[in-house]
């Protein structure tokens, strides 16, 4: 097959095996990063309160490594090689922490690599989606694969309420929690397995013989130039860094961190800010709404996610804004229901949020810089989300949801500068994109 035949086959094939393994093995990756990522926030309550914000910090900043280092990797090593590579360091780091969960260190440590390894996944599942499955099916895939992450979190944090019910001996709601874990770390190593490398990256890198191998397992049989006919153009290696370049970039940062650190802020820490209304010990029940909402929101937003970005990510942000101004209201009037309501729906919005702003991320880019790029919009997530959670020790829990609400307003103002100049990236090639 010639670069031209293998773009056309890849875009022009329909759902088959090979994108339900590659859409299989990044959900069940994200349920993980989910479930991995919420490990800290319910065991922190029991093991070291004290330290709690010490430990999401470097959590943060962990990420922010991880996603830098494996992003640039995945760029040069390969999608698939870099996916398995993350699932033996959690692996790892899950079997040490049962082990030594009783020692602050060690969950301080341990947890910071769970997280460097979450911050990977990033760059190499984002891009692996972009290039391997169809720009018309392209936005659902992405937007259904990450919401596992919410499915994740909410199944670990409800597994801990059930834990805590049974079991009155916090060590073994620890043990329960990190097996669970580690059963779910080997049915992700097993499907991964069989996840197909991206053809865009084999061409990327000039080995077009394994690209057409594995593109002919992929696409069309009798493949047909897309309707935009562009499909066959050649992506830029590295991109032109002009304007359009720095005004997406620009863009995707602002609302990848208002994003990001409004859904840590809401969804993992707001119980330990000073002052929490409803205590640090509702720490399970908050992350189990919150991410309950999150997992909802994904197939609300699938009928128009693949018509238009821009109006998904608009309308994402706007009731996102106004449902987290109704969070502050509520916990500050100490509304118990009305408050868990509120953030069920504000999460439900963040969750239309991410996953608008996940397409963006993976399609706005060349093969070349993709991983790289979203490793680098991601890292941004990290440093922010650091220094936000830092802030425990100075705001009121008030203040801090309070900061949430301006962040979200932030990436609502973004949005709207977004409708107005960005491009509409449904239904277009990343080749074309890359060109746009």
């Amino acid at each position: 097959m010639s670069r031209e035949e293998v773009l056309a086959s890849l875009e022009s094939a329909g759902w088959r095996r090979p994108h339900w393994y590659l859409f299989t093995a990044v959900s069940l990756n994200y349920l993980l990063d989910g479930i991995v990522f919420a490990i800290a926030p319910l065991t922190a309550v029991i093991i070291a309160p004290e330290l709690a914000t010490i430990i999401f910090a470097s959590n943060l900043l962990a990420e922010t490594a991880g996603s830098l280092f494996f992003g640039f990797l995945a760029d040069r090593r390969g999608r698939k090689f870099i996916l398995l590579l993350i699932n033996s360091i959690q692996a790892l780091s899950t079997g040490l922490l049962f082990f030594l969960y009783k020692s602050p260190l060690a969950v301080l440590v341990l947890t910071s690599l769970m997280s460097f390894s979450v911050g990977g996944d990033f760059g190499a599942s984002y891009a692996a989606l972009a290039e391997v499955v169809p720009a018309r099916y392209r936005g659902k895939a992405i937007l259904l694969s990450t919401n596992f992450w919410n499915v994740g979190s909410a199944a670990i944090a409800g597994a801990a309420l059930v834990f805590r019910a049974i079991y009155s001996d916090p060590d073994i709601q620890i043990q329960y929690i990190l097996l669970a874990t580690i059963a779910t770390l080997g049915l992700v190593a097993v499907i991964r397995l069989m996840v197909p490398e991206s053809p865009r990256w084999l061409l990327h890198v000039g080995k077009a013989t394994e690209a057409a191998k594995v593109s002919a397992e992929i696409g069309a049989q009798q493949p047909q130039p897309p309707p935009s006919g562009v499909a066959a153009r050649a992506d830029k290696s590295a991109g032109g860094v002009g304007i359009g370049f720095l005004y997406r970039f620009a863009i995707l940062s602002i609302i990848t961190v208002s994003q990001y650190v409004t859904y840590g802020m809401m969804a993992y820490y707001a119980p330990y800010a000073r002052d929490f209304a409803f205590g640090v010990e509702s720490a399970p029940q908050v992350i189990f709404i919150a991410n309950l909402g999150a997992s909802i929101g994904a197939p609300l937003l699938w009928p128009l996610i693949d018509r238009s970005r821009r109006l998904s990510i608009l309308l994402s942000f706007l009731l996102g804004t106004v449902f987290a101004a109704l969070v502050l209201l509520t916990h500050d009037l100490e509304l118990t229901l009305h408050f868990y309501t509120t953030l069920f729906l504000c999460l439900v919005f963040s969750e239309w949020a991410w996953g608008s702003v996940s397409a963006l991320q993976s399609e706005l880019f060349p093969t070349g810089i993709r991983a790289t790029a979203v490793g680098v919009l991601t890292s941004f997530t990290g440093v922010s989300g650091a220094l936000m959670v830092l802030t425990q020790n100075v705001f009121t829990a008030s203040e801090f949801l309070a900061s949430s609400v301006i962040l979200w307003g932030a990436g609502l103002a973004t949005t709207l500068a977004w409708l107005a100049r960005g491009i509409e990236t449904a239904n277009r090639t990343v080749e074309e994109l890359s060109e746009s």
